[in-house]
């Protein structure tokens, strides 16, 4: 079933989680700060755009939840309110919410907001096209290369363009070197159900503390309003069953309201940096004049308005208030010693292919519409059979930085351990950071 939504549930807010004070031991009180008020302010700019634009995008204010229904949760929820106050924001510890299902307590933000992405995505084009800006569609992007004080832009079907200045907002940056994000970051898939139900009109945005993660918002005109409900959040290319992730939301939404019918579900892919905290700014010091925005740790609604800010001021020679907390030279998630061995440990396991053997005969046995790989020759490969047998061979090492590959038995695709690239069952490359497909294998 397709999305109405851009594969995002698109809440505005400033409130990630439990997360300032997270900040505030980690970072310092000035950064924290200067992380809320980004947010605070990306609000307010998207709120200004829908109003000056005239963008029909069912903007709504609504008020941000962190919730818990779990006793020994309540004191982070506590502590967390405390912080916030502490750095110049109204927050409230609650016991009661419209949420129909049971909270012990919850962290209340006001004045936080939700629209239709899809629908002020092209609210935005048109703006674009009104003044006069060029949008290059089916256009895709395999390399940047310097060309004495510009850039030149290189697309996958042969055409250039040239840049005094580029901006890397490709979702996972395909640049590898200088920058080194493949080191500094990892990619989150995560599932959304839609459900038609008559408790579908409550107020709200609320997102729970504990594991799993699930997170609950409204959605459409009131005679067609949907409950979105989202989890069964996994590290891309994990090695596991993925088959019940949807199955487990609709179980929440069951529990909710039993007559409830699922509209649509999708799952979506989100980059995270190592200390959580997104990359704005210069690309490299290598690379003047190329700017990246990644990393947005689910929260790229708000955060993207943070970085266009942050990068036209960047450009325009302007100082902003906010950037030093998202600069994306920083050294310090490397120095985040236990994510980084937790990155570089799966990255060394996917990269040392391990030996097995498994006969031609066990082609034979892989159910219809998945996947296995196996040893042929003494080359892994890749299959994956269709409902009706036909075979589908690839070489499971991803274009990106040559990891082994995992089957995702639920979206049927190639994923990547590592840094997230995904590829279609015939080895289409359809995620960052790989911009090539996977080598086809004919079978005799």
């Amino acid at each position: 079933m397709s999305t109405p939504h851009g594969n995002s549930t698109a809440k505005i807010t400033s409130q990630h989680g439990l997360f300032y004070d997270y900040l505030l031991n980690s970072q310092g009180r000035e950064k924290a700060k200067q992380y809320l008020q980004a947010n605070e302010q990306a609000i307010r700019n998207i709120e200004k755009i829908v109003q000056e634009e005239n963008i029909e995008c069912e903007f709504e204010k609504q008020d941000a939840y962190v919730f818990t229904n779990k006793k020994e949760e309540l004191p982070k929820i506590q502590k967390e309110v405390e912080v916030v106050k502490s750095l110049g924001k109204q927050a409230e510890f609650v016991t009661k919410t419209e949420l129909p299902i049971e909270v012990l307590g919850a962290i209340k933000f006001t004045n936080q907001a939700q629209f239709n992405p899809c629908k002020y995505a092209q609210g935005l084009v048109e703006a674009a096209l009104k003044n006069k800006v060029s949008i290059f569609e089916n256009t895709k992007v395999i390399d940047v290369k310097s060309k004495g004080k510009n850039y030149e832009i290189i697309a996958e079907n042969g055409s250039t363009i040239t840049a005094k200045y580029v901006v890397l907002a490709s979702h996972y940056p395909i640049i590898n070197i200088p920058g080194y994000y493949f080191l500094k970051m990892y990619q989150s898939l995560s599932y959304v159900i839609a459900v038609e139900t008559q408790k579908a009109n409550f107020k709200g945005m609320y997102i729970n503390c504990e594991k799993p993660t699930l997170s609950f918002r409204t959605a459409g005109e009131d005679e067609n309003r949907l409950l979105l409900i989202a989890g069964s959040d996994h590290k891309t290319g994990e090695k596991k069953d993925l088959s019940n992730s949807y199955q487990d939301l609709i179980k929440v939404a069951k529990q909710i309201d039993s007559s409830c019918k699922v509209k649509y579900q999708w799952c979506t892919e989100d980059c995270i940096s190592l200390d959580k905290i997104p990359y704005i700014g210069e690309f490299s010091h290598l690379m003047p004049n190329v700017y990246v925005a990644t990393g947005y740790k689910k929260w790229g609604i708000t955060t993207s308005n943070v970085a266009a800010n942050i990068i036209v001021d960047k450009i325009l020679g302007k100082e902003n208030p906010y950037e030093e907390v998202f600069t994306s030279t920083r050294l310090e998630p490397i120095k985040n010693h236990q994510e980084m061995g937790n990155l570089l440990k799966e990255v060394t396991k996917s990269l040392i292919i391990e030996k097995f053997k498994i006969s031609e005969e066990t082609i034979k046995k892989i159910p219809k519409e998945n996947a296995k790989i196996i040893e042929m020759d003494g080359k892994k490969v890749g299959i994956y059979k269709d409902k009706t047998g036909n075979l589908f061979a690839i070489k499971p090492v991803c274009s990106h930085l040559g990891c082994e590959l995992s089957w995702n038995n639920l979206e049927k695709t190639w994923d990547c351990p590592c840094h997230g690239s995904r590829f279609s069952y015939t080895g289409k490359s359809i995620y960052d950071p790989s911009i090539k497909d996977l080598e086809q294998i004919k079978l005799e």
